[in-house]
């Protein structure tokens, strides 16, 4: 671990974030996305750094850091998350003797929040879906995209991933690959099936020709190749700018919009977890608040007592 004549306890934080993203990548062999966060939450935890040492600082320091994260208005969700990302960087240290005793096992991680962190009404989802220009190639691929996105409530790396073999327009379903690379089946609808055919028959074989092979992928960058998590989220973003929608969403917010509809709507909520693909129904649970409305006016109309 300590090859490459680096002195780990002698080396700086900047080393020292490196020798880690290196050890999680080849040694505990973790997940693209797993690792891309432990990158994301250490170069933030560097910037407030500043010239101090990572292995100098105190519980203390390390309550500063989130009293400083929480003033900057992140989500508790957020900040739980840095908070493990540091209790796993710290144990690291400890492995390697950089520190005896790790100041982030004394944190105490911020509750989730258990609302929804945001979701679109129907009406939105209807401006939102019908933006993309449907005349064109990338207009095509935008609403297929989106659609997708919507009818199945994956993730955008579940939908970056999503090869041509996992849809099956004929029989109304795609399988997605979640946490863990488990498989689950999720139906698609007719207006799902209709942007994902006009992609497939027509754009796509343009776009594929332009990678000198056969991409597997269902979703295509102009260029021919997978088209990336990060910029899923930026074709969301844009044309929720241009329905006038509020630019802080993403592909996450077609999830929950997604799960939302469906427990509004009366649909049991195993399936959605099961849809969902969570290994928990106390997760899928999170979603049972937005019916309370419903539940509340139905009370009201038969009860006897009302």
């Amino acid at each position: 671990m300590n090859g490459g004549g680096v002195d780990l306890p002698a080396a700086g934080t900047a080393t020292l974030v490196i020798r880690f993203l290196d050890y999680v990548r080849h040694e505990r062999a973790l997940a693209e996305n797993t690792q891309a966060a432990y990158r994301r939450d250490l170069r933030d935890f560097q910037e407030w750094l500043g010239d101090r040492a990572a292995a100098t600082l105190s519980v203390r320091d390390l309550g500063d850091y989130f009293a400083a994260l929480a003033k900057k208005g992140l989500a508790r969700a957020s900040i739980a998350r840095q908070a493990a990302t540091l209790r796993t960087f710290y144990s690291f240290l400890q492995l390697e003797g950089v520190v005896t005793e790790s100041p982030a096992e004394l944190l105490t991680a911020a509750k989730r929040d258990d609302a929804i962190p945001g979701t679109l009404s129907a009406t939105q989802v209807d401006r939102l879906l019908a933006g993309p220009e449907a005349t064109t190639p990338v207009g095509i691929r935008d609403r297929a995209l989106l659609e997708l996105l919507y009818a199945t409530g994956c993730r955008a790396s579940e939908v970056s991933a999503m090869r041509l073999s996992d849809v099956h327009l004929a029989e109304s379903f795609c399988t997605c690959r979640g946490k863990g690379d488990k498989e689950r089946v999720v139906p698609l609808g007719r207006r799902a099936i209709a942007a994902l055919a006009a992609w497939i028959d027509g754009p796509r074989k343009a776009f594929a020709t332009r990678a000198g092979t056969q991409p597997a992928w269902v979703i295509l960058s102009s260029r021919g190749n997978r088209l990336s998590r990060m910029r899923i989220w930026e074709v969301v973003r844009e044309h929720a700018a241009g329905a006038g929608i509020p630019p802080d969403i993403g592909p996450h917010t077609l999830r929950h919009s997604f799960a939302t509809h469906l427990v509004a709507g009366g649909v049991d909520l195993r399936h959605v977890q099961e849809m969902l693909g969570h290994a928990s129904i106390a997760t899928t649970q999170r979603y049972t608040h937005v019916d309370a409305g419903r539940l509340k006016g139905v009370h009201e109309k038969f009860h006897p007592r009302r």
